[in-house]
């Protein structure tokens, strides 16, 4: 969830609200470095030589000096001979051994990449395992979720209160891990260790509870299903804790919840009336909840919310709204919770379908936007959901391409969310067909159930489903800044029309109407056709600007 310089913000998250701003996960730049390379590139043999199967993180913290230590099992599959591949650890973290069957092997460091050689070749399809020893004082966030790492606070009885976030930075920015989406691990334990008196809760499952002879407690919590790096979090405070269970279209699905101590009855009130409207909702649009195995959490955060798998981070301060506000100016938005619709739908768009690369970050926040319009649709009509859609565009920036630059680890402009968001409701304004939508949006969960996914992936899928070619569609909203404008003149006579749009063959149906009629779809090219709409002058031509985000222009 996040995003810059628009008024709506994803987590707004993998950002949020600075006066009338979404904040962006990382700074804008112009131009990349060896380091990011190193990070962001998906397809270079020290990256491709492996395949994480599974992660035992074992980290402890010491919060009075905000410094971490422990270890990390690696688990793989060699996809082909090597003897040197790359992990990944943030470089003010200093690594303090790397041991591969029970000996030290040699390592080197560049920027945040550490490259580890082995005593013999690694044979293509041999599991193999190594284990990563660490220590150091990890970047403290400045501005969580957008400006993350680890954020140290005190609540308000003055308890300790520690919490974990890292999309777009990168989970390395706390523990060693082959950072980046393309490659989710397969399962996971999770085990942090805390000062006595404090909880940790994590991902999936509590195993077990450990009390350590230093002053510490160790909780081990089991992830059964694929997760992405930055989704894998700590959140250490005074837990109170409660369950409940939501009986979902694969059984009973268990709901935990974990506020502090002194927000118990206030977080029982206001995640009761939002979690399961919430589930309904997107389980009908989207499918099963994609971690029934692991099940569903929320965590209070300091922060203001993060969609980490099977345990959504909320702080949002148990209101409606995006922390009191509506962003879509509708009113619509001071109904439901933000957060809890928001992050909870990452569930199904950034934790069940994960884009490779961080440029295609739209392919999370596009449908999540999207997502609490059909949340809004589910409760309270088609016509209420369709109002908040459109009511989001007053965050649309159109400052720069949705789709960022490949293999350096950058996401795209902020208008992933809102601008994303009116995309898709006009891909299903096209389709015209709600029954069909669904089962594309359904469609796509399933298909790519635990997948992580590209541009083409996705976009194919719809083209496909839908049996109507929108790659001019997608590609001029996301890669474009400009929006298409619909131009009418009169030529010889006669009403025509065309589009002006930057995508060679935009050609996107869109639905006009004589002034008081019905409408109906016309399909124009780039150059001027003939509008043959019985009636219609340039005086009396309107357009569905309610459903299409587009420019319209009269000569």
């Amino acid at each position: 969830m996040k995003i810059r310089n628009s008024i709506y913000a994803g987590i707004l998250i993998a950002g949020f609200l600075s006066s009338n701003a979404h904040a962006q996960l990382g700074v804008s730049k112009e131009t990349f470095t060896r380091a990011d390379t190193l990070r962001g590139s998906l397809t270079t043999p020290l990256r491709t030589c492996y395949d994480i199967n599974y992660y035992h993180l074992d980290v402890k913290f010491d919060i009075d000096n905000k410094f971490i230590s422990g270890n990390v099992l690696f688990k793989y599959t060699a996809t082909q001979d090597f003897t040197k591949l790359q992990f990944d650890l943030f470089s003010n973290l200093k690594v303090e051994k790397v041991l591969y069957k029970g000996k030290e092997v040699p390592y080197t460091r560049e920027y945040n990449a550490v490259f580890i050689t082995f005593p013999q070749t690694i044979k293509s399809g041999s599991k193999e395992q190594f284990t990563v020893y660490y220590s150091g004082n990890p970047t403290i966030a400045k501005r969580a979720p957008w400006d993350g790492g680890v954020e140290y606070n005190v609540d308000s009885l003055g308890h300790k209160w520690v919490s974990t976030a890292c999309q777009g930075m990168g989970a390395s920015v706390w523990w060693p891990t082959k950072d980046q989406q393309a490659d989710e691990v397969d399962s996971a334990l999770i085990s942090i260790s805390v000062p006595n008196g404090l909880k940790d809760v994590s991902n999936g499952r509590l195993r077990k509870v450990t009390k350590l002879k230093d002053g510490y407690t160790r909780f081990d919590w089991f992830v059964a299903n694929p997760i992405n790096n930055y989704d894998i979090e700590a959140n250490i405070g005074d837990y109170a804790h409660y369950s409940d269970v939501y009986q979902g279209e694969d059984g009973k699905l268990t709901l935990d919840f974990w506020p502090l101590s002194y927000n118990l009855e206030k977080a029982k009130k206001h995640w009761g009336a939002n979690v399961k409207p919430m589930l309904k909702a997107f389980e009908h649009w989207f499918g099963p909840y994609p971690f029934y195995k692991d099940g569903y959490k929320m965590v209070e955060t300091h922060h203001l919310g993060m969609e980490h798998q099977s345990g959504t981070a909320y702080g949002n301060h148990y209101q409606n709204g995006y922390l009191g506000r509506d962003l879509s100016g509708t009113g619509w938005g001071l109904k439901w919770d933000f957060i809890v619709v928001h992050e909870s739908g990452h569930e199904w768009f950034g934790n069940n379908i994960t884009s490779k690369d961080l440029a295609d970050m739209w392919i999370h926040e596009s449908f999540t936007n999207y997502s609490e319009s059909l949340f809004v649709e589910d409760n309270w009509g088609k016509q209420a959901g369709q109002e908040y859609v459109h009511g989001t565009r007053l965050g649309i920036q159109n400052d720069g391409p949705i789709v960022g630059p490949y293999n350096v680890n950058k996401e795209g402009s902020g208008d992933m969310y809102p601008k994303g968001g009116n995309m898709l409701n006009m891909i299903r304004t096209i389709i015209n067909d709600d029954e069909k939508w669904r089962g594309i949006l359904r469609g796509l969960n399933k298909t790519f159930y635990h997948q992580t996914v590209t541009y083409n992936d996705v976009v194919n899928y719809i083209n496909q489903q839908s049996g109507i070619n929108l790659s001019p569609v997608f590609e001029q909203y996301l890669r474009h800044t400009v929006i298409p404008t619909l131009e009418f003149d009169t030529i010889n006579g006669k009403l025509m029309c065309r589009w002006i749009a930057d995508v060679h063959g935009f050609n996107m149906p869109v639905k006009v109407r004589v002034k008081g009629g019905e409408y109906q779809f016309i399909k124009p090219t780039q150059r001027f056709s003939p509008l043959n709409i019985q009636g219609a002058t340039k005086d009396n031509i309107e357009v569905d600007l309610f459903n299409y985000y587009i420019g319209v222009l009269v000569d």
